[in-house]
C-alpha cells in the first residue's frame, strides 16, 4: 500500500467513522493540490532547462499523439514507454524542429527541486483524517518521481491508503482507478470525494458515482472539504 497505514486507520473501521456514522473517503490527488499549481511547476522546470513554455508544449505535443491520446503523462505514468525514452523523442523533436539539444534522462530532479508541499491542505487532510474520515492519495504517479514525492509528505502519517497509477495499472480518469479506489477505502462510491485539479478527472468521478472537488483555490478546498466531513458528503 505504498507506505501508507493501510484501509483501515485508527479513526474508523468497517465504514463507520468514530462518531458511529457512515464513513466518507477523501480520496486527494498530488501534483496542483498537495503541490502549486502545474503550470507554476512548469514554468519553473522550463526556465531551469532554458526551453520556452510554449516551444516545450508543441514538442510534448507531438510526442503525446505518437501514443493515440491528449493526455501528456499517459506514456509514462501507466507506463507505456520509460521516461528515459519518453524524454529522448521530446529532445529529438526539439532537436528537428527549433535546433534545441535537451537531454534528460528524468524530470523527477528538477521537476522536485524546490518545489513546495501545499501544507494548508496537509492540515486539511489531518483534520478530515481526525474528523473520521478515510483519507487517500489517487494519483497518476511516474515510477521514477515515487522517491521525490515522498519526501514532500509522510504518507503512513497522512494517508489511510495511496493508489497510484504505475502500481496498480489504472489511472484516472478511467472507472477502473474509481472503483478500485472505493474498494480499497470500504465504502460505496456515493461515500467518496475526489479532490482533483483537474477537470476531467472530477468529470471522471463524478461518472463513476463520487462527489468531485475541482481545486481551483486552495482557501475555498480547505472550506468546502471541512464542510462536506461534517455533513458527511
Amino acid at each position: 500500500m505504498s507506505g501508507a497505514s493501510g484501509p483501515h486507520s485508527e479513526n474508523g473501521v468497517n465504514g463507520v467513522d468514530r462518531f458511529g456514522g457512515e464513513r466518507i473517503a477523501v480520496w486527494t490527488d498530488f501534483g496542483g493540490v498537495l503541490t502549486p499549481p502545474l503550470s507554476h511547476t512548469m514554468a519553473v522546470f522550463c526556465a531551469r532547462v532554458g526551453v520556452r513554455p510554449e516551444i516545450l508544449n508543441e514538442a510534448l505535443g507531438k510526442v503525446t499523439a505518437r501514443y493515440g491520446t491528449e493526455d501528456a503523462m499517459l506514456p509514462i505514468d501507466t507506463p507505456l514507454v520509460t521516461e528515459a525514452e519518453w524524454l529522448a523523442e521530446i529532445g529529438e523533436v526539439l532537436a528537428a524542429d527549433h535546433g534545441i539539444t535537451l537531454r534528460l534522462t528524468t524530470l523527477a530532479d528538477i521537476w522536485f527541486d524546490g518545489r513546495e508541499t501545499n501544507h494548508a491542505w496537509v492540515d486539511a487532510l489531518r483534520a478530515a483524517r481526525g474528523r473520521g474520515a478515510f483519507v487517500g492519495m489517487l494519483s497518476n504517479m511516474v515510477p521514477t518521481w515515487d522517491a521525490h514525492w515522498r519526501r514532500m509528505v509522510d504518507p503512513a502519517e497522512l494517508f489511510d491508503d495511496v493508489l497510484l497509477s504505475f502500481e496498480v495499472g489504472h489511472r484516472k480518469p478511467s472507472p477502473e482507478m474509481f472503483a478500485l479506489a472505493a474498494e480499497r477505502a470500504g465504502v460505496p462510491p456515493e461515500r467518496c470525494l475526489l479532490v482533483d485539479d483537474l477537470a476531467h478527472n472530477c468529470a471522471g468521478a463524478e461518472a463513476a458515482g463520487w462527489r468531485a472537488l475541482h481545486f481551483t483555490d486552495p482557501a475555498e478546498a480547505v472550506a468546502r472539504l471541512a464542510e462536506t466531513v461534517d455533513k458527511g458528503v
